[in-house]
């Protein structure tokens, strides 16, 4: 397990590193595709109705926002996860913290994302994540 348990924590670096524009880096969300399964699905739960996403669908939004001006100095990171395998099959669930400048606003925030993962003939990857914001 501490194998898998390794990979999942890497995954999950990445897929939160990839929206990081602070000190005016890019974000790269190229990333979200690599660490996703191609039929991973993204889903906002945070509002009255859950918002369900393909990875495309995700990505475009946030890829603009964060390189247009609108979203600066963002950053998410988890703060407390669990996480359990099972064969080839794992989940995570995380609270995370999350800052940044929108619309020229300086903002933070914290919620919860359960993920999924898979074990392929690649490696370990997400499959689904689900989210709730406070």
């Amino acid at each position: 397990m501490t194998d898998a348990k390794a990979e999942i924590d890497k995954l999950m670096r990445a897929f939160l590193g990839a929206f990081t524009n602070t000190g005016g880096g890019r974000p790269n969300l190229d990333v979200v595709r690599e660490v996703f399964v191609p039929q991973g699905m993204i889903i906002n739960n945070s509002g009255d109705e859950p918002v369900v996403y393909d990875l495309d669908a995700f990505i475009t939004p946030r890829e603009k926002i964060l390189t247009d001006g609108t979203l600066t100095e963002f950053s998410e990171w988890e703060v407390h996860e669990r996480t359990e395998v099972y064969g080839s099959v794992a989940h995570r669930f995380s609270e995370y913290a999350k800052s940044g400048i929108r619309d020229g606003r300086r903002f933070e925030g914290v919620g919860r994302k359960t993920t999924q993962f898979i074990r392929t003939p690649a490696g370990w990857r997400m499959s689904s994540m689900a989210w709730d914001d406070e």
